[in-house]
């Protein structure tokens, strides 16, 4: 994708639940309300405290979305555009981008992670062309870690930090 392409007001990747687009300001209110203590115990953030805190993230997010650089789409339920959380892509534009997903809690276990996760590996994998995708992963956090692996990742490094341990899996790009 070249800068001169790139309309994220226009971004939209569908599956067969869901419907992802990019996030804008509208988004703010419903994604601070999923936003929980524990469904942060294995993000590297702490969970902002006001909604004027959640302001100050989303507002960076948005000069990022603008270039195609850092990508944060909003994932929505298709049948009724219930927001269910977010997927990110960051580092968009390199060989590797790194993938990363948050969902409110009574939507995880039920496959919608690893549908938005390979939603968007299949966009990037054609609009991207990327190598591969890597994705971060708490070492504890089996559900993520069976979404990487059904999508046909496997380790490639450690990271710390200071919440928890995490593996990074690679994930190969899609091929058609």
């Amino acid at each position: 994708m070249t800068i001169t392409d790139w309309d994220p007001s226009r971004t939209e990747i569908k599956s067969e639940r869901l419907s992802l687009k990019l996030f804008t300001p509208g988004d703010a209110e419903e994604l601070y309300a999923c936003i929980t203590p524990s469904i942060t115990r294995f993000m590297q953030w702490e969970p902002p405290r006001s909604s004027a805190a959640f302001g100050a993230v989303w507002r960076s997010w948005l000069e990022p979305i603008l270039d195609g650089s850092d990508l944060h789409f909003v994932v929505r339920r298709s049948q009724d555009g219930r927001c269910l959380g977010l997927v990110g892509l960051h580092a968009a534009n390199t060989v590797s981008p790194e993938l990363g997903i948050w969902l409110k809690e009574d939507a995880q276990g039920q496959g919608i992670g690893r549908e938005a996760i390979a939603a968007v590996v299949a966009w990037a994998s054609e609009k991207l062309a990327p190598d591969s995708f890597d994705y971060p992963v708490a070492e504890k956090n089996i559900a993520s870690r069976k979404i990487a692996e059904r999508l046909g990742g496997s380790v490639v490094g450690r990271r710390s930090n200071p919440k928890y341990i995490a593996v990074v899996y690679r994930i190969p790009k899609l091929r058609r």
